[in-house]
């Protein structure tokens, strides 16, 4: 078994391009998780039992279905509905969607850790319970969240992949075009995997700095 580089070398711009495409989608998605899943976490601890059902629907029912599932859902039966989107879009709303459930769990239980006390004493002092969660409970909250959230950034980025079966031009998908047409699978798959690994581990990092500097900030005002 050898290794030809070369077989891959000149894919490379397509490559980079691909992984270009798969960052976007990968960032977009999780914008879309992190808004479904706040008005999701919200839903969940208010006071109206409808919401919090609705709440609880949502997330029962996206645990419960594999995401590719609903990758063909979202770009093969929303166009029967009279939804068309396009691989890039579908790719997004499907993979924002399935994250949103997750990131509303970590939501809700990051501010469901913060003492009770404080909501109190913020009312207290005369603010709104809007502002009293703006001001107070989801800044403590977003501390708490921001080690489960990047694990699940993570993983949405990976699931990213699944993307390709939808036909959406990620990586994968040329990854796969690229090795077929050339009979290079270990080549294309091994370059691939370590552009993978590249952009978990960045993001990884870059986590850490950010979880850095929250912990730098909280000491900061504890002190």
């Amino acid at each position: 078994m050898t290794f030809d580089f070369s077989l891959v070398a000149k894919y490379i711009p397509f490559l980079l391009e691909a992984t270009l495409l798969t960052i976007e989608i990968s960032a977009l998605a999780i914008i879309a998780s992190i808004i479904i899943g706040g008005i999701s976490a919200l839903m969940k601890i208010s006071k109206y039992k409808v919401l919090q059902k609705i709440s609880d629907g949502y997330i029962a029912f996206i645990r419960g279905v594999p995401l590719l599932v609903q990758l063909y859902l979202v770009y093969y039966v929303l166009p029967e509905l009279g939804l068309s989107l396009s691989a890039f879009s579908a790719s997004v709303l499907g993979l924002g969607i399935y994250a949103g459930s997750y990131v509303s769990e970590i939501f809700r239980g990051s501010i469901s850790s913060i003492p009770f006390g404080q909501m109190e004493a913020a009312r207290s002092l005369g603010m709104s319970y809007f502002m009293a969660m703006k001001k107070v409970i989801m800044p403590q909250a977003l501390r708490v969240s921001l080690p489960p959230l990047g694990n699940q950034f993570i993983i949405t980025l990976k699931n990213s992949s699944l993307c390709s079966v939808i036909t959406a031009n990620e990586l994968m998908h040329s990854t796969e075009r690229f090795a077929s047409v050339n009979f290079a699978f270990l080549e294309f798959f091994v370059v691939t995997s370590i552009i993978y690994f590249t952009m978990t581990y960045s993001l990884s990092k870059l986590l850490g700095v950010m979880e850095r500097k929250l912990s730098v900030g909280e000491r900061r005002s504890a002190a």
